[in-house]
């Protein structure tokens, strides 16, 4: 495709280099230029209005158009754009940000450490298991599990943790110290006859059976997203987290909740933690902190783990970790005000109010041809494709059939995202009301029938 000198698109081409992307196409195709965003729609070049189906990348929860957070950051960097968290240094920010934070926590956690990302969020959660270890004499205890088809992040760490090809593939990853386990999708991996229950059992059974064989003193944490979300939209079995940290807690291993996506109301409660019974002993979030509008994210800790951080910098001299701009004032103003509008206009109550009436339209879905699976919970929800629905055979990889939906369903002006295992993510922005979920999901609609047409 030729583009215009000095265009938009050229100078992407020219001087861009874009992440998760085929480059070899977008040499070709060139790039899908936004330039305003108004509520939960996003506008192109030509504006042209798009519903933004997956709240940019699961974290504009507040929308495109939010004034106060435009204010939070103007008054802000007006009083003090920039200081540090070294050193015993401190700003009011930071300091309001980290009580509003515990003050809505799951009640295992005590203490905040802001950083600037969901990935920074993961590296320091695998940072801190191990210097939690050394610091009480179990320097062996190191190794950190994830679940196959898990997304925690793309940094060398946390892209360890990621068991995705797509991440991993090309990039000599995963490091040492790190086990992948069972994937909890009861429609990919339940076997025939067996319940919900028992596939959690199973898979329950199956991590202590690999903790033990590695050795529990060599075993220090464990990390799942109460909603696998990249990986395909997969909500947990029943009774799954209820047995999985049972393991755990018999083999004295560090449950870190990763809510990057699920955290502040995404699965209908605060936290993913709060829906399904999570007593996590860090707690990783980013993304809808601040509704995406700064980046920032935070790792939140239980209090054991402090103690046992305190202790060791007396013996080393420091806690000698951080970052430049973890606990930006600005970031963290930014945040703080998000909360707080969370809390002002009721979000939870709203999403209380909708989701019953997203999560019917989303199980409608399962009656399209194309639809082996409609799943998800609150306003998250993803659709599995199949090219037989008896037998849940999916489509050869040739046949790229979630990118082709998506690309439908962006031809009606609808955007989401295709996942691994041919599946398709929908997750709006907190503030969507019933008519525009009407609107979105008879886009899917359209769009499925065109994907159809074509895959045929």
């Amino acid at each position: 495709m030729t583009h215009a000198p000095n265009s938009n698109a050229a100078r992407d081409l020219a001087y861009s280099l874009h992440p998760y992307t085929n480059l070899a196409v977008h040499k070709e195709k060139g790039p899908f230029v936004i330039t305003r965003g108004e509520g939960i729609f996003v506008y192109d070049e030509q504006d042209n209005k798009y519903l933004e189906g997956l709240a940019g990348l699961w974290c504009t929860g507040l929308g495109f158009s939010e004034k106060r957070l435009a204010e939070a950051a103007k008054k802000q960097l007006d009083v003090l754009p920039f200081s540090h968290s070294f050193a015993h240094r401190a700003t009011v920010p930071v300091i309001e940000l980290s009580e509003k934070l515990i003050g809505i926590a799951p009640k295992s956690l005590g203490k905040v450490y802001l950083v600037n990302s969901g990935s920074e969020a993961v590296d320091t959660a695998m940072k801190m298991v191990w210097y939690y270890h050394n610091a009480i004499g179990k320097p062996e205890k190191k190794k950190i599990i994830s679940r196959k088809r898990a997304y925690h992040g793309v940094t060398i760490a946390a892209g360890s943790l990621t068991a995705l090809p797509y991440a991993q593939d090309g990039w000599d990853l995963p490091i040492d110290r790190i086990l992948h386990c069972d994937t909890p999708c009861y429609y990919r991996y339940g076997e025939t006859g067996e319940t919900e229950e028992e596939f959690a059992s199973r898979l329950a059974d199956n991590l202590d059976k690999q903790i033990q064989a590695e050795g529990p003193e060599t075993v220090g944490g464990f990390i799942a997203e109460p909603v696998m979300g990249a990986g395909g939209v997969m909500t947990p079995p029943a009774t799954y987290f209820e047995k999985i940290q049972k393991v755990l807690k018999k083999h004295d291993v560090l449950l870190i909740a990763d809510e990057v996506i699920c955290g502040f109301g995404r699965t209908g409660k605060m936290w993913g933690c709060d829906t399904y019974n999570i007593e996590p002993d860090l707690l990783t979030c980013a993304k809808q902190l601040s509704s995406a509008y700064l980046p920032i994210g935070a790792v939140m800790i239980s209090n054991t783990l402090y103690d046992a951080f305190v202790e060791q910098s007396k013996v080393l001299g420091v806690f000698g970790t951080g970052n430049t701009y973890g606990g930006h004032p600005v970031a963290a103003a930014v945040a703080l005000e998000t909360l707080n509008i969370y809390e002002d206009d009721d979000i939870l109550g709203h999403i209380a109010e909708v989701a019953p009436h997203f999560q019917k339209r989303l199980a409608e879905l399962a009656n399209h041809p194309l639809v082996g699976e409609a799943r998800g919970v609150g306003l998250i929800g993803g659709i599995e494709l199949v090219a037989d629905k008896e037998t849940r055979e999916q489509y050869p990889a040739a046949a790229k059939a979630a990118p082709t939906a998506a690309e439908k369903m962006l031809g009606e002006n609808l955007i989401v995202r295709p996942l691994p295992g041919d599946a398709i993510g929908i997750c709006p922005p907190l503030i969507i009301t019933k008519a525009e979920i009407d609107d979105l999901f008879d886009r899917v609609v359209r769009g499925l029938d065109a994907a159809a047409a074509a895959l045929a």
